[in-house]
């Protein structure tokens, strides 16, 4: 985890530098700081902190990870990293969501958005509820 908080950090670092050379640019270019853009770049390294915090958070409280550690063997990361759903639908059905939700924004159609959000929450309880059998039933 310390490997991903330092990529996410480095990114944030990136993006506050960047926007202070942005905002020197501008004044010197444009004999004013261009503000949005400045903004944009602040709050971008603001929202790429946030996974890294969170990261850097999980890294103190685990044990280290063979990724993490410099005298790591490769054998010692070997095994299943966890289930991934071979085929699903969900995914589509949650970007067909997002793209009606986009069109009613984009042409400011207040019900078409609405109907975005009902087929988002429906498409999200779908993905969460693919594999799921119920609370008494067993595996058969």
């Amino acid at each position: 985890m310390k490997v991903e908080a330092r990529l996410f950090f480095l990114v944030a670092t990136f993006f506050w530098l960047t926007a202070i050379g942005y905002g020197i640019w501008t004044s010197i270019t444009q004999q004013h700081i261009e503000v949005v853009g400045v903004a944009a770049l602040i709050l971008s390294g603001g929202l790429v902190g946030i996974p890294g915090g969170f990261f850097w958070f999980v890294s103190r409280r685990i044990d280290p990870r063979p990724e993490d550690r410099s005298d790591a063997e490769i054998a010692e990361s070997a095994g299943d990293f966890g289930f991934f759903s071979p085929s699903s639908y969900w995914p589509v059905t949650l970007a067909a969501a997002a793209s009606v939700i986009g069109l009613g924004l984009a042409f400011v159609q207040v019900w078409l958005v609405l109907v975005g959000v009902l087929f988002l929450f429906f498409a999200i309880g779908g993905l969460l509820f693919e594999y799921y059998i119920g609370g008494r039933r067993t595996l058969s």
